[in-house]
C-alpha cells in the first residue's frame, strides 16, 4: 500500500544514480523496495544492516560508494536506509516531542522506533539493535569483530535532545558512543560502524590481509605505509622497504607499529598481548627514544 512503512525501506543499491532528480530517484526507490542488492538471484548477504534515520538522503549515498558499495555488488552486504517518518502515527509524521518535566530540546518518542524495529526485524532472529548515543560504550575495533559475528544489526541514529529511555531500555541491545565530542545526529556514528563491520565480512575488502593487518585489528597502530617514487623532494623511502628481504621488512613493519603505538597511543600497549618479540622490540624503540637503556 503506498504511504505504508514498507515503502521508505530503500535498498542502497536503489540510488546508484543519485544525481537524478528527486522525484525520479524516490521513484526508482520505491520500485527497488526488498529488490536484493546483488544481481545473482537467491544470493543471501553475509550481513544485513539497517540505518534507521529521519534524514535518509544523508546515509544513502555514502551505503553505495567504495567498498560498502562493492560489498553489495557481490552480494556479501545488505545495507538499507529506513525512514523512521512514516512509522510514526502523528498526523504530521512527527517523531520528536517536548520532555516530561521539562527543560529544553526535543525527544524523540518511543512509538515511532518500536513500530520500525519490530516490522523491519521480524523474523531476524538475534538481530542486533544499537543504539547511538554519547551514553554508550566506546566503539573500539574489538566491538567492531563482535558485531561482524551477527548476520542482521539495526543503528538507531538519534536527534534532539535524544531518546526515551523506554527505548534504551527495551528496545535496543547495544549502546554505542564514538567519542567524547558532540554531533548533530547519530548518522555519521551509524554509518562509522556499518563501515567498520562491513569491511571485516570476508570478501569485502580485495585482500584478506587488507583489513587484518590495519591500525587496532591487533591492538596497535598501523606501521607507516610507502608507495613510489622511492625518492620524493629528497625525501627517501626506507631503504628495507627496497631490499626485497622479506623478513627484514616484516621486523621492521612490527618495531615501528610498536614505536606509532607508545608515541601517539600508549594506552593501548597497556592491554595489549605482547609476544617475545613485541617486548625486544619495544625495548629497542624506548632505547631510540631515549625513554630507556638497552
Amino acid at each position: 500500500m503506498a504511504g505504508s512503512p514498507a515503502d521508505v525501506i530503500w535498498s542502497a543499491a536503489a540510488s546508484r544514480r543519485f544525481g537524478l532528480a528527486q522525484t525520479e530517484r524516490k521513484r526508482r526507490q520505491a520500485a527497488a523496495l526488498h529488490r536484493p542488492i546483488s544481481s545473482l538471484e537467491n544470493t543471501v548477504a553475509a550481513l544485513r544492516a539497517d540505518i534507521v534515520t529521519i534524514f535518509p538522503e544523508m546515509v544513502i549515498p555514502m551505503l553505495n560508494a567504495s567498498i560498502l558499495g562493492r560489498g553489495q555488488e557481490k552480494g556479501l552486504l545488505d545495507l538499507r536506509a529506513v525512514d523512521l517518518r512514516p512509522y510514526s502515527l502523528d498526523k504530521h509524521h512527527k517523531t520528536d516531542d517536548i520532555p516530561f518535566g521539562g527543560g529544553a530540546g526535543m525527544v524523540m518518542t518511543p512509538e515511532p522506533l518500536f513500530r520500525c524495529v519490530e516490522d523491519i526485524a521480524e523474523g531476524a532472529e538475534g538481530a542486533r539493535i544499537i543504539l547511538t548515543t554519547p551514553g554508550g560504550e566506546p566503539y573500539t575495533q574489538r566491538k567492531a569483530e563482535e558485531l561482524a559475528r551477527c548476520e542482521r544489526m539495526i543503528v538507531l541514529c538519534g536527534r534532539y535532545e535524544g531518546f526515551d529511555d523506554r527505548v534504551r531500555e527495551h528496545l535496543v541491545t547495544d549502546e554505542i558512543s564514538l567519542g567524547d565530542y558532540v554531533l548533530t545526529g547519530g548518522e555519521i556514528a551509524a554509518l562509522a560502524i556499518v563501515d567498520s563491520v562491513a569491511r571485516l565480512i570476508p570478501g569485502v575488502l580485495g585482500a584478506q590481509e587488507s583489513s587484518e593487518e590495519e591500525s587496532f585489528s591487533e591492538g596497535l597502530l598501523e606501521y607507516p605505509q610507502y608507495s613510489r617514487p622511492a625518492e620524493f623532494r629528497g625525501w627517501r623511502v626506507p631503504d628495507v622497504l627496497l631490499g626485497g628481504n622479506h623478513e627484514a621488512i616484516r621486523r621492521w613493519r612490527r618495531k615501528e607499529s610498536m614505536r606509532l603505538t607508545l608515541q601517539r597511543r600508549p594506552d593501548l600497549l597497556e592491554t595489549h598481548a605482547f609476544t617475545d618479540e613485541d617486548r625486544r622490540l619495544l625495548i629497542e624503540v624506548e632505547a631510540e627514544l631515549g625513554l630507556r637503556r638497552l
